[in-house]
């Protein structure tokens, strides 16, 4: 079913009628001479300039990759919301498979078009796009982060990712157990790639027993040549969340790790990691609850990187965004005590605070 434009009209519908939309603004954008198909969806400019990054996917069709652009700014807003930044939320998709198309022309194409937005979408990395590709995208778009530090950026922002993970751990520690150390305690981090290494380096710095597993045997062998003590390593996450004795369970590779399999098997009590879009569907939020794990909202502890693009825009002082990644660790504990205070699970909590922040935002 399509509308009088020819639009699929169940995105139309999501877009102006559904709980996931709400958005300010939609463009679709196409140049033929470069190939290049994409999306930027503004959900909201309450707090300042839509912020967030650019994803470069082999969509199955043009009507996913605009509920993914959807999806991906609305909750940008939210992350960019609790993170204390005067950024909204937006997210670029570009259709295609990066490896067959990227091209210059292209990302260079893709630059005007986020440029003739005027400065109200802010771009970066995401999937399929690099600190290279953003360089090129900023010779035609002042907009851009994610740089390298050649070109005026701050480079990998997987760094103060991975520390505002470990706050957020921290945090949890502190509301479960009364401490905010993790020495002695025993943690899962399922993916030790980009994010996750580092991840592995502030528990071990901090005493606490790791347990990694990751896709790539590569991977889970560098972790273990410079941890040869305090690291374990098993074959997969399945095997990793049954692992008797987890304190915390950390999923740090792809979303979706917390569905109806996952949560009845986990023996860890507090699950804290660095993966977007953890909850596979709404309602695993509450399963969570029911069997007394603790979650602490992905998008409230994978801030750090948000954080340090944000920072490029006035000029990258890196310790000025540690100094603002170490606040994760107070907006974890404030969530917590929202939620006991509403009766409702953290994530729920966590929506609470970001939507009190925009609403105020808009004056109403």
């Amino acid at each position: 079913m399509t509308d009088v434009t020819g639009a699929p009209a169940d995105v139309l519908h999501t877009l102006f009628h559904s709980d996931q939309g709400g958005h300010e603004q939609v463009v679709l954008c196409q140049d033929r001479a470069s190939g290049l198909k994409a999306v930027i969806a503004i959900h909201s400019t309450a707090l300042g300039p839509a912020l967030g990054g650019t994803r470069f996917y082999p969509y199955a069709s043009e009507q996913e990759a605009v509920a993914d652009a959807l999806n991906l700014a609305r909750g940008m807003s939210y992350k960019n919301a609790l993170a204390g930044l005067d950024h909204g939320g937006g997210k670029a998709v570009i259709i295609g498979d990066p490896e067959q198309i990227k091209s210059e022309e292209l990302l260079l194409a893709y630059g005007r078009f986020v440029a003739s937005l005027g400065g109200r979408y802010v771009t970066a990395c995401d999937v399929g796009t690099y600190v290279a590709d953003m360089d090129v995208v900023a010779r035609e778009c002042r907009w851009t982060t994610g740089r390298s530090p050649e070109n005026g950026g701050a480079g990998d922002s997987s760094v103060l990712t991975a520390f505002g993970v470990f706050q957020g751990m921290r945090a949890s520690a502190q509301h479960l157990w009364g401490d905010p150390t993790l020495r002695g305690r025993r943690v899962g981090v399922s993916g030790v790639g980009k994010v996750g290494h580092h991840v592995v380096d502030h528990l071990r710095a901090d005493g606490a027993e790791v347990v990694i597993t990751d896709v790539r045997a590569e991977s889970v062998r560098r972790i273990l040549d410079r941890h040869p003590s305090g690291v374990t390593a098993v074959a997969d996450t399945d095997t990793l969340i049954r692992t008797e004795g987890l304190d915390i369970y950390a999923p740090c590779a792809l979303g979706g790790a917390l569905n109806d399999d996952t949560v009845p098997v986990l023996t860890a009590r507090i699950v804290c990691g660095a993966a977007n879009n953890q909850l596979a569907h709404p309602g695993v939020e509450k399963d969570l609850a029911d069997r007394g794990i603790l979650y602490a909202p992905d998008y409230v502890v994978n801030a750090g990187g948000v954080i340090q693009v944000a920072d490029e825009l006035h000029g990258f002082d890196f310790d000025r965004c540690k100094a603002k990644a170490t606040k994760i660790f107070d907006t974890t504990l404030a969530i917590f005590a929202r939620a006991k205070q509403d009766g409702i699970p953290p994530a729920a909590a966590a929506d609470r605070i970001a939507e009190q922040r925009m609403a105020e935002a808009r004056g109403h």
